[in-house]
Formats: structure tokens, sequence, C-alpha cells
């Protein structure tokens, strides 16, 4: 694909599994500003779903996703054949170890795994000079990060804003197993990351003392079955007690109504501190 965007300019990707929502458009938007030609790809990445997880049942609509990309300004829309990307021969996997170990890494195995190898082969096949991401996925850019700079990927890879409903709910292609009311009551999972952030502000740095703050709203609504609440340096390693570091996030998972969501804010707030993406 790279020969037929050769000589155009500043190429821009931004990677998708479909099903696109107002946080996918702002990714694009974003992107359509910095760069010259911009490709969004769209591919149910089946190498980061587990056995008894939803690859079947994941929202796909084509129509809409193609509506929203004409919106956006998108030159073109990638959609690679599973048969082509993963013929049966393949057998590669890319591993990154350290920051995909814990959290989603340890609740879902192999899922950093299959990110990692999609991402770098949409990389190879495109070939953009920046790829763009959203911050609601914290782990998985992370684990993106140390990719491209440990293999030296001539890419830069860009975090984004999580992009929220009035309510706060993260934006997320899975919302719409949820509905309307659900999706409310799922904001649960936003006021509990707040609240652990105004806990730190107040000058709480243990850090046990400020994910009991966020548990004290998840205990609010008897739905939420608790992954993982936690709270981690740039290298994803939990810590005893916080410090001021501007990369220093609070990172929930939890199940509401069937649906497993996850969800994540900088510790420090910019009323506060910087936290660069």
């Amino acid at each position: 694909m790279r020969a037929a965007l050769a000589g155009r300019g500043r190429v821009g990707l931004v990677p998708t599994m479909g099903y696109l929502h107002d946080g996918h458009a702002t990714l694009m938007r974003r992107a359509r500003e910095v760069c010259d030609v911009l490709v969004v790809s769209i591919f149910v990445n089946p190498l980061q779903f587990g056995p008894a997880e939803d690859l079947a049942a994941y929202p796909r609509d084509l129509e809409r996703d193609l509506g929203v990309v004409e919106g956006a300004g998108v030159d073109v829309v990638f959609m690679p054949d599973v048969g082509i990307t993963y013929p049966p021969a393949f057998d590669t996997r890319v591993v990154v170890s350290g920051v995909s170990e814990g959290l989603d890494g340890e609740s879902r195995p192999g899922h950093f795994t299959g990110v990692a190898t999609v991402v770098l082969k949409l990389l190879n096949l495109v070939r953009p000079d920046v790829a763009f991401f959203g911050e609601k996925d914290w782990q998985q850019l992370m684990v993106l990060r140390q990719m491209v700079r440990d293999l030296n990927v001539p890419v830069d890879v860009v975090g984004l804003p999580t992009v929220r409903a009035p309510s706060g709910l993260a934006l997320s292609s899975r919302n719409s197993y949820l509905d309307s009311a659900q999706q409310v009551r799922a904001a649960v999972l936003s006021r509990a990351l707040l609240a652990v952030q105004a806990t730190y502000a107040s000058g709480e740095r243990q850090a046990a003392k400020l994910r009991q703050a966020g548990l004290d709203v998840l205990a609010q609504d008897p739905e939420v079955t608790l992954d993982y609440l936690s709270i981690v340096g740039r290298d994803m390693r939990e810590r005893a007690v916080v410090d001021n570091g501007p990369m220093t996030r609070v990172l929930l998972a939890a199940h509401l109504f069937g649906v497993r969501l996850i969800d994540n804010m900088p510790l420090v707030t910019e009323k506060h501190g910087a936290n660069p993406a």
C-alpha cells in the first residue's frame, strides 16, 4: 500500500476494529489536521480475542462505518481480509514483555500479543509516518509505544484523550451491548476514577487509600463486578506510594450487565499538573 501513497506527503493511520463512534471520529479529525493522507483500517482482529470472548458477537456495521470515515475526510479505508492477514502458514507473534503483563494482560492472556502482532502488520503494510490511538486503551497504548521503540519502527505513536458520553461513560464499541439506561449506570466507572483523582488532589498519596475511594463509589452499584482497579506508573506497575509523576494513571476494568468495560484517567489532572500523551 505504501507504494501507492509514495510522494503524497505525511501519511497518518488510524487502526480500528470498526463499529466506529465519535471517539474514532475524533482520532480521524485530529489526524486529518496534521497529515496529508489519512488511512483508516477496519479489521476485527481474531488474534486478540480469547476462546471465550466475543469475536463472533463483536458489533459490525460497515455501511455505518463508511459514513463515519467519509464525514471525517478519510482518504483510504483499508479492510484487509482475515485469510490474507493470517494465511494458513502464519506462525509469528509479537510479544511485548513488561508493560503487557499485568491488568488486561493478566485478565486476557494473549490479548496484547494479538494486538501487537496485527498493529505491526498494519504499520508494515501502510508505512505511515504517524499512527493515532485513543487513551481509553491506555495499557494498549503503552504496549504499542514500547513495541515501536524496541523494534525501531519508523512511526510516531500519538495518543489522544478519551472521548466520553455526557454521563461520563468512556465511548466504546462494546457500549452497544448495553441499552441507554444501562449505559447511564455504567458511568459509575468514570465516577470511581474521578473519586480517586479527587482523593489524590486532597493530598492522599497511599495507593491503598486512593484505591479505596474508587471502590467505595463502585460499591454503590451492585451490578458492578470488578476485575481490577490499579494505580500504575509509566512502566504499568502498581505503586504502594504514589508520586507526582505525570504518567501515573488509575485504570479499571469491570463487568456490568454481562459486559466487560475498561476505563482510566490520569491521576494528575491538568489543574494539578501536566499529563503528556
